[in-house]
């Protein structure tokens, strides 16, 4: 594993989920290998930090391919997915009796791409299909190399872009789990005071996951970001309870040592509006369980 590599984004070699009485451990359902160009570590490597950390169910999600060329510098390659399909195989046999894994793709959604993401839900019986918007137009809004764009866009608008994608994302009917929903936020830019433009942006957004029976993501990989904070915000928590829309958590770990990061604190935040179940995926299917301990 590459230590220089976890020096610098901050993080030690051991699973970091704080002990908390109320909550049982739940899937991670979001994590990455290094074919995705920006992540390290094997899956055995994962599973390992997983059993550590008292998980019993685990979600490998890579970047998946995509059409055209695609964003390609961060994600892997069709080519690719037979290893990675393989790798996670031989991961699930090894760790059979201690550790679920689940197969699983985290795949971008811009309008155009609806064809090909068909094409990679049919490639493999995949247990579920995270979607994510990483970008607005040729825009990679969370990309570090794209930061100067912010300093001369309407910030607004882009909140409201980015939500109208998410939004039509959910409407697909392709994916089973919206990932990390308000990323536009996660380098901390801010529409200044309220905005009525924004707050129905999000509304139709949660309309469209309600509608067409998709959970949303609590990811806990806004608190390693410069914005620091949970994916989604209090804000959208409150109004996806309301609505009755399951979550299902992830790390969105890019190293094993990210492994549930972060857990407890996700968890907590749902149980402060009402949220006491957590979505569990197996072919497709979702099932809802209890995460506060009885």
């Amino acid at each position: 594993m590459d230590h220089t590599w976890l020096e610098r984004v901050g993080l030690n070699s051991s699973p970091i989920i704080p002990i908390n009485m109320r909550y049982q451990i739940v899937p991670d359902y979001h994590m990455h290998t290094p074919r995705c160009n920006h992540a390290v570590g094997s899956i055995r490597e994962y599973a390992e930090s997983a059993c550590k950390a008292g998980l019993a169910e685990i979600g490998m999600s890579d970047h998946s391919p995509m059409p055209n060329g695609f964003d390609k510098a961060w994600r892997m390659d069709e080519s690719e997915l037979s290893s990675f399909i393989k790798e996670l195989e031989a991961a699930q046999v090894e760790f059979k009796g201690q550790l679920v894994i689940k197969s699983a793709l985290e795949v971008d959604y811009y309008p155009g791409a609806e064809d090909y993401i068909k094409h990679l839900s049919q490639l493999y019986d995949w247990d579920y299909l995270m979607g994510s918007v990483h970008f607005i137009g040729r825009w990679g809004f969370d990309n570090p190399d794209a930061l100067a764009h912010w300093e001369h866009c309407d910030v607004e608008q882009a909140y409201c872009d980015y939500f109208k994608l998410v939004a039509a994302s959910a409407t697909t009917g392709l994916f089973d789990v919206i990932g990390h929903p308000d990323l536009i936020k996660k380098f901390g830019h801010r529409v200044q005071g309220e905005s009525k433009r924004v707050d129905k942006a999000e509304n139709k957004m949660l309309e469209a996951v309600k509608a067409n029976n998709v959970a949303l993501e609590i990811s806990s990989a806004g608190l390693r970001k410069p914005v620091a904070e949970i994916y989604p915000h209090p804000r959208i928590v409150e109004k996806a309870a309301k609505l009755c829309i399951p979550f299902a958590y992830g790390s969105d770990a890019h190293s094993p040592v990210e492994v549930g990061h972060g857990m407890q604190a996700c968890l907590a935040l749902l149980d402060t509006h009402g949220i006491q179940d957590i979505a569990n995926f197996e072919q497709r299917k979702r099932v809802m369980r209890s995460f506060v301990k009885t």
